[in-house]
């Protein structure tokens, strides 16, 4: 079986020399028109989002999505429903997650899929998954859109999984349906999408019975299932539509989201792809083959924003932060699916800072109106998403840069940032030399998955150093200031500069990946542990490891010989 994504390309994707071919190509641009696995309807200020997917439309040919399995196909549709809904639905108050097939909610992640896809399609796959759940958990958290799984039916494996991401979890009580983590049992590997983690930190299971439920591959139901917390009621099935509809309401009364609000359409992205350049109107990447990097260039706006909150909502999808947050977030999905060989990402920004500053600005001054509080919550994840992507990330901060506020994060984030000193020599006359400039952007609104800001992050356990930092925002710092703040990690003058940079990129293309992203994934998130980080951290990393090992992924392993009514066989060492 030929482990080759069917998705179509669209008709500006041409390919260019070198590049694969085009349908290998995932892509993470989906509308409701197109929707093949979830059904979404709204009345008024409840949603319910049906999982009834279609057993035929895998994203990869070789496998049925039977018993309302899942592949990246059907989740890239799910992460396309959550962002609908926050956007476009702002009536919107609780969103009811459940099943379209009979007495099934969802039965994980289709096992022939993952048995048969090489290790970096299972690594993507479980890294897209967690991010699309932690989504769900965002709008719950924050934008007043609360998540209730109504499982009709069994949940197991991801299914379940897909639940716990839910605030509420109501199950059918009919004596067969159960939820259940049955990987370790038939599989051999561990729930990758958070579901241990979600059991004990957020569901509060105790470590005992957590460690029953994880081994019995049949899962539990009714009574059982409520008193060990696994799901919050068992209701009757004759009691099923009139007891979910009431949770709804409930949890509707309760939210803050607005009454009559009118949405904004998140219209198609204007993206231009060949094998040498993706292109939006705000954001460029240049592949780079030969040095195995991508060079990124985010542009600042290039007109002031609205005088007012009321500009926001007329400009909807092309206002400049939501715009350049949607581009820089289809580009981070691409080049971590589709281009696994450019291990380096190199970013730049271009731009008028305080303009950048300026619609910071009236963003967080908006903080209560609704789409101004997405659109930050939105430039969050997006940068999350960046965080917890294994590439070597490296700022290079020169004259004519924007790195302010918002557009600072690119460069917090990154492993390594290089600000010239100073111009370059063949620098036109007048030309300025780059800064950087912190903004309220960068001490609260947009927190990593440890709850810290990175400028937190970058100083951690150093509170003079934060202060300090801190204390200059507003400030346009030239190299040598931002040096001495720790705000960059070098400051060469034009004469160093190609050299330092030139180094640094083919330094890091030597190393081993593996290697860079298990240093990069252990720095990256200095202080305090949460569910993300151990999501993203311990667990990803320790399940795309058994996913790795020959008693998973082997020819006699789990993976393998599920459906085959063979036992696998297990190398007995512990490692």
């Amino acid at each position: 079986m030929t482990f080759t994504a069917r998705a179509p390309s669209t008709s500006e994707d041409a390919p260019g020399e070198g590049d694969p071919a085009p349908q290998a190509r995932v892509d993470f641009q989906t509308y409701p028109s197109r929707y093949r696995h979830w059904r979404v309807g709204v009345e008024g200020p409840i949603a319910t989002v049906t999982m009834d997917v279609d057993e035929q439309g895998g994203l990869v040919p070789g496998y049925e999505l039977k018993l309302n399995s899942y592949d990246l196909g059907v989740d890239i549709e799910l992460y396309d429903v959550v962002q609908r809904l926050r956007f476009e639905h702002p009536e919107v108050r609780t969103v009811v997650l459940t099943g379209g097939k009979e007495k099934i909610f969802c039965a994980g992640a289709n096992i022939r899929m993952l048995a048969a896809a090489p290790h970096a399609w299972k690594v993507n796959f479980c890294k897209f998954t967690n991010e699309t759940r932690n989504g769900m958990e965002d709008a719950t958290a924050n934008s007043g859109q609360t998540y209730v799984a109504a499982l009709n039916g069994t949940a197991s494996g991801g299914g379940y999984e897909l639940a716990l991401a839910c605030e509420h979890i109501m199950l059918v009580d009919d004596r067969s349906s159960a939820v259940s983590l049955p990987e370790l049992p038939l599989l051999g590997v561990l729930p990758g999408t958070g579901g241990l983690t979600r059991l004990v930190d957020k569901r509060h299971v105790r470590r005992d019975l957590a460690d029953y439920f994880s081994t019995r591959s049949d899962g539990v139901g009714g009574r059982k299932a409520v008193q060990w917390r696994l799901v919050d009621e068992a209701v009757p099935r004759s009691k099923w539509e009139e007891t979910v509809a009431e949770r709804a309401a409930a949890y509707a009364r309760e939210s803050g989201r607005p009454t009559g609000a009118t949405g904004i359409e998140l219209t198609p992205l204007d993206r231009t792809r060949t094998g040498e350049r993706i292109s939006y109107r705000h954001v460029t990447a240049v592949l780079d083959r030969a040095r195995g990097c991508a060079e990124i260039t985010v542009l600042g706006p290039d007109a002031d924003p609205p005088t007012a909150v009321a500009g926001i909502h007329e400009q909807g999808a092309g206002f400049w932060t939501l715009a350049v947050t949607r581009e820089l977030d289809d580009l981070i999905l691409d080049l971590r699916t589709n281009e696994t060989d450019l291990g380096t990402w190199v970013i730049r920004t271009k731009g008028d800072a305080a303009r950048v500053l300026a619609y910071d600005a009236l963003l967080l001054g908006n903080g209560g109106d609704w789409l101004a509080n997405e659109i930050v919550l939105y430039l969050k994840r997006t940068l999350k998403r960046l965080d917890v992507t294994s590439r070597s990330l490296i700022a290079l901060i020169e004259p004519g840069s924007c790195f302010a506020g918002s557009l600072l994060e690119p460069a917090l984030a990154a492993d390594r940032s290089y600000q010239l000193s100073g111009v370059f020599e063949d620098a036109d006359p007048g030309v300025d030399p780059a800064t950087v400039t912190v903004g309220p952007m960068n001490l609260g609104p947009l927190p990593m998955g440890n709850g810290l800001t990175r400028l937190g992050t970058r100083f951690h356990g150093d509170a003079d150093a934060l202060a300090t930092a801190g204390a200059r925002a507003g400030e346009a710092l030239e190299a040598e200031d931002a040096e001495r703040l720790g705000l960059v990690t070098f400051a060469p003058d034009d004469i160093d500069w190609a050299d330092e940079v030139r180094i640094a990129i083919e330094e890091r293309a030597s190393f081993s990946p593996d290697a860079l992203t298990g240093l990069e994934a252990n720095y990256r998130f200095a202080g305090p542990e949460t569910i993300e980080t151990k999501i993203f951290g311990r667990l990803a990393a320790w399940q795309n490891w058994i996913f790795y090992r020959p008693n998973a992924s082997g020819p006699d392993g789990a993976l393998r010989r599920f459906g085959t009514g063979q036992r696998a066989d297990f190398d007995k060492k512990r490692v």
